[in-house]
């Protein structure tokens, strides 16, 4: 028993070092989210440090998978991801990227309501919108939109911005999110 318990946390490290990688954040960015040292995190990645529940839960949260996926527990069969809506200005939004860093995905529910006044907000980032039902109204600085089911739009979140029902309808959308203001790149096939 004490062999396969060992083989587990020997498998920790290189899992741990392949979720970092792959969500391209760095050494630096993930002590920052976690609170966890450089040094202890480079250990623990190597195999030179033994993982613990103390590590392992706020790694966890900052790659954003389950501790299981983590430790390398067998498949339980369910396939369902368990998202976890929050609810924002009376919608509900609900991440779809389960990554710290880069561009986030979210979806934007907007239950049946009286539409409501625009507040303009803005932050540092670039978003991309696309509507899937409903109308959403977009004021972006002196320009105030509304948008049906299939059309998009990008913005530099520094404008001004609000977005709510342009009717008494609900709304969802989608939107792309890059805090350090990365774009995004739609690649299309030309027309013949």
């Amino acid at each position: 028993m004490d062999e396969e318990f060992d083989d587990v946390l020997a498998a920790v490290g290189p899992r741990l070092r392949t979720l970092r990688l792959n969500s391209n954040t760095t050494l630096a960015a993930l002590a920052e989210a976690t609170g966890i040292s450089v040094s202890t995190l480079s250990r623990l990645e190597s195999g030179q440090r033994r993982p613990n529940l103390e590590l392992l839960l706020p790694l966890a949260k900052a790659h954003r998978v389950p501790l299981d996926e983590l430790v390398g527990a067998p498949a339980t069969g369910d396939p369902r991801l368990h998202l976890r809506p929050m609810v924002r200005h009376g919608m509900t939004i609900i991440p779809l990227t389960r990554r710290p860093g880069g561009i986030q995905a979210y979806k934007h529910i907007l239950p049946a309501g009286t539409p409501d006044q625009p507040d303009p907000q803005v932050h540092d980032g670039y978003e991309w919108l696309y509507v899937l039902n409903g109308k959403l109204r977009m004021v972006l600085g002196g320009r105030d939109l509304v948008m049906g089911p299939g059309e998009a739009a990008e913005f530099d979140t520094r404008v001004p911005h609000w977005f709510g029902r342009a009717n008494t309808e609900a709304v969802e959308f989608l939107s792309l999110f890059g805090t350090q203001g990365e774009r995004m790149h739609v690649r299309a096939k030309p027309r013949s």
